[in-house]
């Protein structure tokens, strides 16, 4: 019987640092491609998006340009925080809140795509920013 618990409890403390790896390896990613970002260096910040992302914009520089112009929170946040991991089916999405330059709080959702080299971005969805105060 101890023997059985034993390996009950060791296969969920395993399955808890799989879990624990898999968050990190996707918020290094993220960060990653945001700090690329900081540093106006799109040709990193592209390396972190998928093969679709990088076919639909072709280029560092179209993809910068977009990122730029339509997620200035992410190309130049302010903050930058990890709120939960979701699993829709074999899909993940990492909900992140960034505070922009302003202090205006954003929350966007990306969808994370497992790949030999890690995890790479392959979306991301602006939801509602959430209340004052949360």
């Amino acid at each position: 019987m101890r023997f059985l618990f034993a390996m009950i409890v060791a296969v969920f403390a395993a399955h808890s640092v799989i879990a624990e790896e898999r968050i990190a390896g996707i918020e290094n990613t993220i960060q990653s491609q945001v700090d690329a970002f900081l540093a106006e260096d799109t040709t990193t910040a592209f390396s972190f998006a998928s093969p679709n992302i990088q076919r639909l914009f072709g280029s560092p520089e179209r993809f910068g340009v977009m990122v730029k112009n339509g997620y200035p929170m992410v190309w130049a946040p302010f903050e930058v925080k990890f709120l939960e991991l979701r699993r829709q089916g074999s899909l993940l999405f990492q909900k992140v809140l960034f505070v922009d330059r302003n202090g205006a709080p954003h929350v966007l959702e990306y969808n994370m795509m497992p790949s030999e080299k890690g995890w790479l971005i392959d979306g991301v969805q602006y939801l509602v920013a959430p209340p004052v105060g949360a």
